[in-house]
């Protein structure tokens, strides 16, 4: 075993137990914490020459303070976590984890439409509750029910996750919309590009997919959400940070559009005062699309090949500034 000393500061929402850390521990002393309070990752990760690290930050003050760092991998595709600019500064390679989840979050895309469409959990829960017993037809509905087939779904950021939403959507007989920063080519019956405000009033169901930036940030906002129609939805299974929380409350609140479905938030976890919480028809999951235990496998796989290729000096899936 090559005598390196590895930091996984927060292994948790990773690894809950049910996959091994072992291929990591072939590689290295490894010294593995479920979560790592921020008072506490100097103390953990003094003499780490390897941390790998999900959602603990690393600001420029604590990575000027690991004299022995050489490598952070970022457990995860989204890399905001670590002052990537300091790391540059300092001579630290950055890695992530860019293609693990791609199938998991585009199922959960289609988890929240459909939850939207049918209401399965709502209508679940009143059949146990009795008013099937009690309803005197054979069936009965509560909320109404939507077909997807002929609607159109406006897909925003168009990388490797919005082209399997696509996927999906074509299969469910729907037309598409994309818009992204950089269009391009795409033999996809059905895929038409489009402008940001021309897919915002079109769509009957709207879902991000865009990498939080400056630009991209709060981009789902009040004037973007009086665009679209008010039977459409929202779908966030990207960044929280793209959708100014209040806006988006307000406009359910208001029948401004018809629903939202979340994954994530501006904050996670979220405060009890954020306005989502309250809003009307607005599904919100813990940040899961991206948990499944296929996905979490490939992941964990990943990290580890990323480490042993910064180790034989051929690194793979650097960020940069």
């Amino acid at each position: 075993m090559i005598h390196i000393n590895i930091c996984i500061l927060d292994g948790f929402t990773l690894n809950p137990g049910d996959l091994s850390w072992s291929k990591l521990e072939q590689v290295g002393e490894v010294d593995i914490y479920d979560r790592t309070p921020e008072e506490l990752v100097l103390e953990r990760s003094v003499n780490a020459e390897i941390i790998l690290t999900n959602k603990t930050r690393l600001s420029k003050e604590t990575l000027e303070s690991l004299p022995n760092l050489k490598y952070i991998g970022v457990l995860a595709t989204g890399f905001d976590v670590v002052d990537i600019q300091a790391a540059v500064e300092l001579g630290i390679t950055v890695t992530n984890i860019p293609t693990y989840g791609t199938n998991s979050v585009a199922q959960m895309v289609f988890a929240l439409v459909l939850e939207h469409c049918h209401h399965t959990q709502r209508h679940s829960e009143a059949v146990r509750e009795g008013a099937w017993g009690r309803n005197p037809d054979w069936c009965f509905w509560n909320y109404p029910l939507i077909e997807l087939a002929d609607k159109t779904i406006g897909v925003v950021g168009f990388g490797r996750i919005g082209l399997q939403v696509t996927k999906i959507a074509s299969a469910f007989g729907m037309r598409i919309l994309a818009y992204d920063h950089n269009p391009r080519d795409i033999d996809l019956p059905g895929l038409q590009w489009a402008e940001l405000s021309e897919l915002m009033r079109k769509s009957d169901i709207v879902s991000l997919h865009c990498p939080l930036t400056s630009e991209t940030e709060e981009m789902i906002n009040s004037k973007k959400l009086s665009m679209m129609k008010d039977s459409a939805i929202l779908i966030n299974t990207s960044r929280g940070k793209l959708v100014n929380n209040k806006d988006l409350a307000d406009a359910l609140n208001a029948g401004v559009i018809a629903g939202a479905g979340l994954d994530v938030l501006d904050v996670e976890p979220p405060l009890d005062t954020n306005p989502l919480l309250s809003a009307k028809n607005c599904i919100i999951t813990p940040h899961i699309s991206w948990a499944t235990k296929e996905a979490r496998s490939r992941l964990l796989n990943m990290a580890v090949d990323n480490v042993t290729s910064f180790l034989v000096k051929n690194p793979q899936n650097v960020v940069r500034p």
